[in-house]
This record gives structure tokens, C-alpha cells and sequence, in this order.
């Protein structure tokens, strides 16, 4: 990419092949989404004839209806651009809240939302996580997955009900609050942005009494200096995916994307 003085952009791709690959993590997304239309336009008129996009962190997820009158529905949106620009779209944890699944989003063409749980439960154990450690999700959509991963690790594993203020104030309850007493607690999450329901729900567990408190997320969406902030809050660690570019990026999602990928360049047998 080179971006002229005026702030247009410039995309330059390389040679075309029959499959194209384009890996573009979709953080900070507006220029993103416009080279990657603008390098789909040079791949196939240089010869591809397949384009599979990798977004291991996808955009405008979260605005699945207008929540305000007048409001546009990016889910829609993003949606349509990309399901006429490429032919796959392979993602990560992709944030649906009221949509059944990727493939709503993306008609017409292949979507597979990946679960980084799988690449978790792995770093996880070969760290040696405590096996005392009570894995918790933040509000009632972290379920699922804390749920999968308590599973994949042998831990329990609880949810917090959250009730929302504002953009940065929550509140936190727990059901069950002397579950944490004296144990070690996992924060699992999969966006952190501002980064203000995490270090809510630290502070309550610090208050309940948990030995110590640490963080996973899939996407780390929140300005570096934050861990500053989350250190402060009680969070003794805090470890995101490589799915974004992050300072606190410990947790690689290379072997579930290959896998993901595995049929690009072996279809398998032919009747």
C-alpha cells in the first residue's frame, strides 16, 4: 500500500495465481476494507479465479440492527461488500449477537467463524495452568466459550451477570461469589476495546477473594497503555491471540487457520 499526500491510497499486488490468499486482520478497519477490495480488483484481472480472505478479527460485527433510528446495520453491510468481493471468508470468534452464524452474514459464498478455544486450551496447559483455576466469563455472551475451554482444561468455570451503565461503567454480580475464594481466576473474553467490563469484573473478584487474577482474550482491541490500567485493577497478566497485532499478543492461531486453509491447496480425492 502507498498513501498519497492527500490520503488516497495506492494497492500493489503480486503475481496471480488460480487461489489468492489475502490476510488482512480487520482492527482500525476503513482503509483495510478499501485495499482489500482495490487488491480483489488486481488478483482477478490477473488471473485469479478463487479469492479467500483471512480476517482473523473481523469488523462492524456488533451493529447486527439499528439500535437507534436512523442507524445503518454495518453487519449488513460489511456482509454484502465482501461477499461480492472474495469467495471465502475465514474469521476467528467473529462477535454475532442476535445473528444464527457467519454464514448469515456472508450469502452466497464460503464462511467459517473459527473458535480460538482449541489454541487457548493448548498455550494454556503447556503453561501448566493450575488445575485449582476457575475460568470466568465477563457477561452472559462469554458463555460459550468459557464454557468450551473449562471443558478442554478440566476447570469449573462461572459467568458474571453484567448490567451496562455507559461505554465505560458496568456493573458485576456473581451468583455464587465464594466460588473464588482462595483460588486462582482465568478472565476469558473475546474483544476487549475500552477495557472497562474486564477490570469491573477483576475488581469483584479481587473483593470475593480469588488468589490471584489473570486474563485471556482472543482480540485485543484496547491502546497498549492500558495494561497499565488493567495491572492496577487487579490483573496480573493479561494474554490476547495473535489475531491483532498487540503488545499482549502470547497465544498463536497459526495451526487452526492452516487448518482452516488445508483445503486451498488440498481439495482431497475427486469422484
Amino acid at each position: 500500500m502507498h498513501r498519497f499526500p492527500d490520503g488516497k491510497i495506492r494497492v500493489t499486488v503480486g503475481p496471480a495465481s488460480p487461489t489468492a490468499i489475502i490476510y488482512a486482520p480487520l482492527d482500525r478497519p476503513n482503509d483495510k476494507l478499501l485495499a482489500i477490495l482495490f487488491a480483489a480488483e488486481a488478483l482477478r484481472r490477473n488471473g485469479a479465479e478463487r479469492l479467500v480472505l483471512v480476517a482473523p478479527y473481523l469488523c462492524y460485527m456488533r451493529q447486527d440492527i439499528d439500535f437507534h433510528a436512523g442507524e445503518a446495520i454495518s453487519q449488513k453491510v460489511i456482509g454484502q461488500l465482501l461477499a461480492g468481493t472474495v469467495d471465502r471468508v475465514i474469521t476467528v470468534d467473529a462477535h454475532l449477537h442476535r445473528t444464527k452464524d457467519i454464514q448469515s452474514v456472508f450469502k452466497g459464498i464460503e464462511a467459517v467463524d473459527l473458535s480460538a478455544m482449541p489454541a487457548i486450551a493448548d498455550a494454556l496447559r503447556a503453561a501448566r495452568l493450575d488445575p485449582k483455576t476457575v475460568v470466568v466469563g465477563p457477561d452472559a455472551e462469554s458463555g460459550p466459550w468459557v464454557s468450551d475451554l473449562a471443558g478442554r482444561l478440566g476447570t469449573p468455570h462461572a459467568v458474571a451477570r453484567k448490567t451496562r451503565r455507559s461505554d465505560r461503567t458496568v456493573d458485576i454480580t456473581f451468583s455464587d461469589p465464594g466460588l473464588f475464594a482462595g483460588r486462582p481466576v482465568l478472565l476469558v473474553d473475546d474483544i476487549v476495546a475500552s477495557g472497562g467490563t474486564l477490570i469491573a469484573c477483576a475488581k469483584v473478584l479481587a473483593a470475593a477473594g480469588a488468589a490471584s487474577v489473570d486474563a485471556v482474550i482472543t482480540h485485543a482491541l484496547f491502546p497498549s497503555e492500558m495494561i497499565g490500567d488493567f495491572s492496577r485493577a487487579g490483573i496480573r497478566s493479561i494474554q490476547s491471540t495473535n489475531s491483532v497485532p498487540h503488545p499482549s499478543n502470547a497465544i498463536r492461531l497459526d495451526e487452526i487457520l492452516a487448518g482452516a486453509l488445508r483445503k486451498e491447496v488440498d481439495p482431497g480425492p475427486t469422484s
